[in-house]
């Protein structure tokens, strides 16, 4: 075939929102001590709608209030472990704690939702009694007719509030200020979960952690009671919640279980404790069957008139009707002092019925949630901490225990990270996307394995089987997480794949055989590659190399018989991929991928002395890059190529042969414009998404740098869009859409858009825009990435979108995860344990500059001046032998031998 014709660059022109995005400022305009490394003389200023100052200007986190508040809610749990989530104006909501998620977006019914609520008292002449939140946001109380109930769902939202809230979240942090002119005192929640990386055991922990600060900012003492309530968390299924039990935990708290059967899905329970005090506990709640209005009422009528009453919990005699616990502290405060009450809930739910994607098991009886089988047999899985705690009880004492040190070592972690000398709103970024590895988005199995959905509807998550071509993308894994993250590898290539070499792109729940009678999906399976790479250079486990070598090699050796069976160079027949269809032809995004895993493969053959084997990969590698080069990059990017003759593949060239006069307008349009759902000669975002993942996971390959460089601004001149309210969308327009600006997942800038293209080609999506930023900031287009960064963020404002869920095809999307690799890209960080390397080359030339980083052996901060470099190991250890120092096109090479420890520090005279 001839190469591609390669005309001149048309001209382009962004039309800017200047009330939301602000002036545009050209790049020629950098001031000399601007701390950003110079981008490209080829750089593209148009598209620039933020000054260098609003790209670069340090700062805290943004605050939400009010209407900027609605939308918030933060996870709080384990990984694997289910969470509850924290809102914009302090309170609980979505209890997604039983396996699945669980959120308020539903319309309400007769059963009351879950409920976690604090009440503050105060005592004296004038008392005062408020629910420890701020106010209810309007938009929420009648939500287009979901709540046309009148809002019957926890049925404490109607207490007297805070009159204002500020909310700000540095995740895994969220903290909430409350004030109100008719309260003497001020109080602040600091709501977390324990996140330490590398320890997947206590950041699994299914707990929410409450610290209410009471402050006594006004001249006088203040008396008062504090008291935190919660709904039963375990009621089991009989009616009237007959089946809950509530046991008083000697002064702590309260175990809330129930007497279900143990296999049975709704078996469980949950733990409310407070830590460091001993309050006064009241067991139980007032049991009255019928309306479930009672039991708030008769509590509200104890607490606001300061005579709250003990109890022991269940007893034989009052067994029916809405049920909780509640504890009780009470205090005086002088005048200036404060007073710190954290309180802890727990949760354990160890029967899991949710079965999908595997070969059919035995069904189980009942309805979702109370499924159970006999009474001999066990559930078909359970979760992870289900291994570790017997029950909420336990796992109650054990953040007891431990709560000092999980708290020092969350804290170390989170100001590590919001110590980095990088924009407020890259942080954010970083940070908020953490929220998903907590999110019911993911589970762990018992073994210990990752096991994912792609993101979560509002009763059920969304699109099973830690899906290879969604979670490509995810990057916080396997550096946070390395051993989590490696189980994935061992799910796809050892139980996911067939004798064939064939992956089944979505795994089984529980683990298990899964069908091979679909598409394998290319851009999963060859990336799937590129991360066996990836996960031995973070490990340096060169056993784990060699047992994985084998089970990769048979995965790439599918690849090349189904889709380049001549050994072409490039991925021909039609190839299945992240957007739901299959491209007839080469492309520059499966492509990319190809060549990142031949050349993955070719580096790993040679290490383990397969000569033979690392000549036919690599040599492939190099035809690869040849085809892209000269067929599919046409002067400006590269693009696909569409063919459906000439293939072994005849299903569509036979279909066509058939169309006549008297066929359907549909066939006569395939006849006409080919196979429907491909992209041509259109830009697409992730037209070079392999080079991306080559770039960041340390994978050399032959393909010519400047034009993934040309590539990648075609990619930030024509589909990134200031202002998207002249963009025809009749895909799924809520990601971004009217005055909002986005990434566009592709264009057509030389015309010759299909009349259907590619499905969501017209959309905007987060893990996109990140994975794009990202390769932009890495190639030294800083501002043009930190563009797409600060105006993706903007969107997710708290008050169309929530901040701490960045959603695609469900809540908490795993690929948004790709937010993780603008901390590399930024920094230039990358860690070889196989070679024991460390390179940085930070993009921003601000110095002191300072990075949180992560290995598999530890984390710690990395500091660069102008003479030293200076490594400090907040955790565990770094060995090093080599450092190689990146200040713009120049590389630095040093001999580094030291292993550095958190009480031994390592500076580098440079």
């Amino acid at each position: 075939m001839p190469p591609l014709d390669k005309p001149t660059r048309r001209e382009f022109l962004v039309t800017t929102s200047s009330a939301a995005l602000g002036a545009a400022l050209p790049l020629s305009n950098t001031r000399p001590d601007s701390p950003v490394a110079e981008s490209p003389s080829t750089a593209v200023p148009e598209a620039l709608v933020y000054s260098s100052e609003e790209l670069l200007a340090s700062g805290p986190q943004q605050t939400f209030t009010g209407d900027r508040a609605v939308q918030i809610a933060m996870p709080l749990g384990g990984i694997g472990a289910g969470c509850i989530c924290l809102n914009g104006y302090g309170g609980l909501q979505d209890f997604s704690i039983r396996n699945h998620p669980s959120t308020t977006a539903l319309p309400e019914g007769f059963a009351p939702s879950g409920a976690a609520f604090a009440i503050l008292h105060i005592k004296g002449a004038s008392p005062v009694t408020k629910l420890v939140e701020g106010p209810f946001p309007a938009l929420k109380i009648y939500d287009q007719g979901l709540q046309g109930e009148g809002y019957r769902r926890g049925g404490f939202e109607g207490f007297p509030r805070f009159e204002k809230c500020i909310f700000k979240g540095e995740y895994p942090f969220g903290e909430a200020a409350l004030s109100d002119s008719s309260v003497p005192l001020q109080v602040t929640l600091t709501a977390w979960n324990p996140f330490i990386p590398l320890d997947d055991k206590n950041s699994g922990i299914p707990c929410a952690i409450l610290e209410y600060t009471l402050h006594n900012p006004s001249p006088h003492p203040v008396e008062y009671e504090f008291s935190y309530h919660l709904s039963h968390l375990a009621p089991g299924c009989s009616r009237e919640e007959s089946a809950s039990r509530n046991s008083v935990i000697p002064n702590l708290g309260v175990f809330l279980h129930n007497a279900e059967q143990p296999n049975s899905e709704g078996f469980g329970s949950a733990a409310l404790i407070a830590i460091g005090n001993r309050p006064r506990i009241k067991g139980m709640w007032l049991r009255s069957p019928g309306w479930e209005f009672d039991s708030l009422s008769a509590l509200w009528r104890e607490v606001s008139t300061g005579n709250f009453t003990a109890n022991e919990g269940s007893n034989a005699i009052d067994t029916s009707g809405r049920n909780g616990c509640s504890i009780l502290l009470e205090g005086a405060l002088a005048p200036g002092k404060s007073k710190t009450y954290p309180i802890v809930i727990t949760w354990h739910f160890p029967n899991c019925y949710q079965q999908v994607g595997g070969l059919p098991l035995p069904e189980a009886q009942g309805a979702p949630g109370c499924r159970s089988f006999p009474e001999e047999k066990s559930p078909p899985w359970r979760p992870f901490y289900a291994s570790i705690w017997k029950d909420a009880r336990e796992t109650a004492f054990y953040v007891e225990e431990h709560y000092a040190s999980l708290r020092a070592r969350t804290v170390a972690f989170k100001e590590a990270l919001f110590s980095s000398t990088l924009p407020p709103y890259v942080l954010d970024a970083i940070s908020a996307n953490l929220a998903i590895l907590k999110s019911p988005t993911v589970l762990r199995l018992e073994n210990g394995d990752l096991w994912g959905w792609e993101g979560c509807f509002p009763e059920a998550g969304c699109c099973h089987g830690s899906c290879t071509h969604v979670w490509n993308y995810a990057q916080a894994f396997p550096h946070l997480y390395p051993k989590l993250e490696s189980s994935l590898r061992e799910l796809e290539l050892g139980r996911s794949m067939d004798e064939s070499g064939h992956v089944t792109f979505r795994s089984a729940l529980p683990e298990g055989p899964v069908k091979h009678d679909f598409h394998a999906a290319s851009d999963g399976q060859l990336g799937g590659i590129m991360k066996v790479f990836r996960d031995w250079q973070i490990s340096g486990d060169f056993d784990w190399l060699k047992k994985m070598y084998p089970l990769a090699k048979r995965s790439l050796d599918y690849c090349i018989r189904t889709w380049d069976p001549d050994h072409r160079g490039a991925l021909f027949e039609p190839h299945h991929n992240t957007y739901d269809i299959e491209f007839w032809g080469a492309d520059g995004m499966c492509t990319s991928i190809y060549l990142g895993a031949l050349s993955a493969l070719a580096k790993m053959a040679g290490v383990l002395a397969q000569a033979e084997e690392a000549a036919f990969y690599g040599d492939l590698a190099h035809r690869c890059a040849r085809f892209m080069e000269e067929q599919l990059f046409n002067g400006e990017y590269f693009q696909q190529k569409v063919q459906y003759l000439e293939l072994r593949n005849t299903a569509f060239a036979s279909m066509v042969a058939q169309v006549d006069e008297g066929s359907s307008e549909m066939q006569k349009l395939l006849k006409r414009e080919g196979p429907k759902y491909q992209y041509g000669n259109g830009c697409l975002s992730d037209g070079v998404i392999g080079a991306w993942m080559a770039r960041i996971y340390g994978i050399d390959t032959p393909l010519a740098q400047e034009n993934v460089r040309e590539t990648l601004q075609a990619i930030f001149k024509h589909n990134f869009k200031t202002d998207l309210s002249e963009h025809a969308n009749a895909q799924r327009p809520g990601y971004a859409m009217g005055h909002e600006p986005g990434l566009l997942l592709c264009t057509w800038p030389r015309g010759g858009k299909p009349t259907l293209p590619f499905v969501y080609s017209d959309e905007v999506w987060t893990g996109i825009e990140y994975q794009v930023a990202s390769h932009l900031i890495a190639e030294g287009f800083v501002k043009e990435g930190l563009t797409i960064v600060k105006a993706l963020r903007s969107r997710y404002d708290g008050r169309i979108r929530n901040p701490w869920n960045e959603y695609e095809c469900g809540n908490y999307y795993a690929r948004a995860m790709a937010s993780y690799a603008l901390l590399g890209a930024l920094t230039g960080f990358r860690y070889s344990a196989a070679l024991r390397t460390l390179w940085l080359g930070p993009q921003l030339s601000t110095r002191p500059f300072k990075t949180f980083f992560c290995t598999a052996s530890g984390f710690g901060t990395i500091i660069l001046d102008a003479s030293t470099l200076r490594i400090q190991m907040l955790e565990g250890e770094l060995l090093l032998e080599k450092l190689a120092l990146a200040d713009g096109t120049q590389t630095r090479n040093f001999e580094w031998k030291t292993t550095v420890r958190p009480d031994a520090p390592a500076v580098k005279a440079l």
